[in-house]
């Protein structure tokens, strides 16, 4: 892979994965967590998504074609997650996924699972891994980007939670799950359109 193109495609993957939008669900997602532990949580988070994203570069061809999935069913799942999450966020329970994981801790899901490995980032590395640099070019990309997003998402999301007090945490989630609503029905309908074209 060139170096223009893997600029490139980290520059894109980067922008897929968000880390700068992923900024206020994580805030809102560790609000119960205690502070000695929650950089270790988000962490914990970000590695787990790594296990995804190289787990999916490698057999993520083999597996969907195992299961006889397609880029649409991925759209269309991972979209129905990120709304049930988001309706959470907007109207939260006792049976919120935020709070589910050993001690209240949020656990794979939401965190790793759909806001830093989500569907629109495992298939932009399905396509990277098939069409720009092979298995190990991708590999590459996707170190990168991720170790971008640990620098955002455990670099600055705790200054921002103790900037913006239990009010504006509030207020921040009810905008974010808005904001993720929005965001899964267009993945859906994204999904269901690919569908109905092909």
């Amino acid at each position: 892979m060139e170096l223009t193109q893997f600029i490139s495609s980290v520059f894109t993957l980067t922008l897929v994965m968000d880390p700068l939008g992923n900024m206020p669900p994580f805030v809102t997602a560790l609000k119960g967590v205690p502070a000695d532990r929650k950089r270790s949580v988000v962490t914990r988070e970000l590695f787990i998504a790594l296990g995804i994203m190289v787990f999916f570069l490698v057999f993520g061809k083999s597996l969907m074609s195992f299961l006889a999935l397609d880029i649409v069913s991925l759209s269309v799942g991972g979209g129905i997650v990120l709304f049930l999450i988001a309706i959470q966020m907007i109207f939260p329970s006792q049976l919120s996924s935020f709070s589910e994981g050993p001690g209240g801790e949020p656990f794979i899901v939401p965190l790793a699972i759909p806001l830093v490995a989500g569907p629109s980032a495992l298939t932009t590395i399905l396509i990277f891994s098939t069409t720009s640099g092979g298995w190990t070019g991708t590999l590459a990309v996707v170190i990168v980007s991720w170790l971008i997003n640990v620098a955002i998402l455990a670099g600055f999301s705790d200054r921002i939670s103790k900037f913006m007090g239990a009010r504006g945490l509030l207020a921040m989630e009810k905008l974010m799950g808005m904001i993720l609503v929005t965001i899964s029905v267009q993945m859906v309908m994204t999904g269901l359109k690919k569908f109905l074209g092909g």
